[in-house]
């Protein structure tokens, strides 16, 4: 998963383009990709934390905390 997200972000990356609505399409990309990848590289982090109802409120919180900071760091 982790690599698939790596991966992902080095070709968001590479994507240059002179025409300005490829490059916006292209940030729009990164932005969501920056996003859902956080949300789910949290969510996985999140479960490892506590058991039965800890584990679902940590996968909750690491959902939330890790779209959020995937969004700031892709959106800048």
């Amino acid at each position: 998963m982790t690599i698939v997200l790596a991966g992902t972000f080095a070709l968001t990356a590479c994507q240059s383009s002179s025409n300005p609505e490829v490059q916006a399409r292209n940030s729009e990309f990164g932005c969501i990709a920056g996003t859902v990848g956080g949300a789910i590289v949290g969510g996985l982090i999140g479960s490892t934390i506590g058991g039965g109802t800890g584990r679902v409120i940590g996968s909750a919180i690491g959902i939330g905390g890790g779209g959020y900071l995937g969004n700031r760091l892709a959106c800048g």
